[in-house]
Protein backbone atom coordinates (compact mmCIF):
# COMPACT_ATOMS: atom_id res chain seq x y z
CA UNK A 1 0.00 0.00 0.00
CA UNK A 2 1.39 3.28 -0.91
CA UNK A 3 0.71 6.05 1.44
CA UNK A 4 -0.65 9.15 0.34
CA UNK A 5 1.62 12.47 0.82
CA UNK A 6 1.26 14.30 3.63
CA UNK A 7 -0.79 17.48 3.44
CA UNK A 8 1.97 19.80 5.00
CA UNK A 9 2.02 23.48 2.81
CA UNK A 10 5.53 24.46 2.70
CA UNK A 11 5.34 27.23 4.62
CA UNK A 12 3.35 25.95 7.71
CA UNK A 13 4.44 25.85 10.92
CA UNK A 14 4.95 23.08 13.55
CA UNK A 15 1.94 25.02 15.77
CA UNK A 16 -0.43 25.59 12.39
CA UNK A 17 0.12 22.15 10.98
CA UNK A 18 -1.03 20.24 14.80
CA UNK A 19 -4.15 23.04 14.88
CA UNK A 20 -5.33 21.46 10.74
CA UNK A 21 -4.49 17.93 11.73
CA UNK A 22 -6.57 18.98 15.14
CA UNK A 23 -9.20 20.19 12.96
CA UNK A 24 -9.19 17.35 10.36
CA UNK A 25 -9.46 15.27 13.30
CA UNK A 26 -12.93 16.46 14.31
CA UNK A 27 -14.78 17.10 11.51
CA UNK A 28 -14.56 13.58 9.97
CA UNK A 29 -17.70 12.27 7.72
CA UNK A 30 -18.93 9.93 10.80
CA UNK A 31 -19.36 11.13 14.57
CA UNK A 32 -18.01 8.00 15.72
CA UNK A 33 -14.47 9.06 14.35
CA UNK A 34 -14.90 12.43 15.14
CA UNK A 35 -15.12 11.94 18.49
CA UNK A 36 -12.02 9.12 18.48
CA UNK A 37 -9.75 10.45 16.50
CA UNK A 38 -10.79 14.26 18.02
CA UNK A 39 -10.42 13.54 21.29
CA UNK A 40 -6.66 11.25 20.41
CA UNK A 41 -5.20 14.69 18.74
CA UNK A 42 -5.97 16.74 21.62
CA UNK A 43 -4.26 13.91 24.14
CA UNK A 44 -1.44 13.12 21.92
CA UNK A 45 -0.91 14.77 18.65
CA UNK A 46 1.73 17.51 20.27
CA UNK A 47 4.01 14.42 21.12
CA UNK A 48 3.59 12.69 17.87
CA UNK A 49 7.17 14.02 15.92
CA UNK A 50 8.30 13.09 12.47
CA UNK A 51 7.39 10.31 10.85
CA UNK A 52 4.65 9.43 13.24
CA UNK A 53 2.95 13.10 12.65
CA UNK A 54 3.56 12.81 9.11
CA UNK A 55 1.81 9.09 8.78
CA UNK A 56 -1.27 10.23 11.09
CA UNK A 57 -1.69 13.39 7.90
CA UNK A 58 -1.79 10.34 5.72
CA UNK A 59 -4.44 8.37 7.61
CA UNK A 60 -6.24 11.66 7.72
CA UNK A 61 -7.31 10.58 4.18
CA UNK A 62 -8.54 6.99 4.91
CA UNK A 63 -12.14 6.85 4.56
CA UNK A 64 -13.98 6.64 7.74
CA UNK A 65 -15.70 3.77 8.02
CA UNK A 66 -12.44 1.81 6.67
CA UNK A 67 -10.83 3.70 10.14
CA UNK A 68 -13.43 2.71 12.31
CA UNK A 69 -13.17 -0.89 11.19
CA UNK A 70 -9.57 -1.03 12.05
CA UNK A 71 -9.58 1.21 15.13
CA UNK A 72 -12.48 -1.25 16.84
CA UNK A 73 -10.72 -4.38 15.38
CA UNK A 74 -13.40 -5.82 13.01
CA UNK A 75 -10.45 -5.83 10.52
CA UNK A 76 -6.76 -5.51 10.65
CA UNK A 77 -5.30 -2.03 9.80
CA UNK A 78 -3.22 -1.20 7.00
CA UNK A 79 0.57 -2.17 7.42
CA UNK A 80 1.78 1.16 7.02
CA UNK A 81 -0.97 2.13 10.34
CA UNK A 82 -0.49 -0.63 12.08
CA UNK A 83 1.37 0.97 15.23
CA UNK A 84 -0.42 4.25 14.61
CA UNK A 85 -4.05 2.39 14.82
CA UNK A 86 -2.87 0.86 18.04
CA UNK A 87 -1.84 4.06 20.04
CA UNK A 88 -5.48 5.28 19.02
CA UNK A 89 -7.53 2.40 19.35
CA UNK A 90 -5.48 2.01 23.14
CA UNK A 91 -6.67 5.95 23.70
CA UNK A 92 -10.42 4.95 22.34
CA UNK A 93 -9.97 2.10 25.01
CA UNK A 94 -9.18 4.39 27.74
CA UNK A 95 -11.73 6.79 27.39
CA UNK A 96 -14.60 4.58 27.97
Amino acid sequence: MRLPEPSVPVDESHETRLRRLKMRSWRRGIKEMDLILGSFADAQLAQLEGETLDLYDALLSENDQELYAWVTGQTPAAPPFEGLISMIADHAKAMN
